[in-house]
């Protein structure tokens, strides 16, 4: 029983994660950023990579003030010069269109059903 579940579970990860792999596949990314190709990418990689990886923008999302607020920071603390009013604004769209703020950031919780069972918990005795 145990190997049937433990294979229900793998077999579904696959089956989510092929079906989610297809959803980010369907906009067309910078083979070594990883950035959605799309107006505005070439400013961001000039301009953001130049201090961190791609990956910090890529695995992150927020509105367009979000954005904004993490250039002020980044111009206050840390180095980043003025931009050019249009680079700016170019800059934000394409982090606004593509990285926008996600309804959530953590995937739903497993069923009850799919848990392992828990070797320490009590019958109630």
């Amino acid at each position: 029983m145990k190997l049937q579940n433990q294979f229900f579970i793998l077999y579904t990860s696959s089956v989510l994660a092929f079906f989610q792999f297809g959803q980010l596949s369907a906009q067309e990314l910078e083979r070594v950023t990883g950035l959605v190709l799309a107006d505005g990418w070439q400013a961001v990689q000039a301009n953001c990579t130049e201090c961190h990886s791609a990956l910090l923008i890529t695995q992150n999302s927020g509105s367009r003030e979000v954005w904004e607020s993490r250039i002020r920071w980044m111009q206050d603390t840390q180095g980043l010069q003025e931009l050019a009013p249009e680079l700016e604004a170019t800059i934000l769209d394409y982090l606004e269109e593509h990285y926008d703020q996600k309804d959530s950031t953590r995937r739903a919780p497993l069923s009850k059903h799919l848990l392992p069972e828990n070797p320490y918990e009590s019958n109630g005795e």
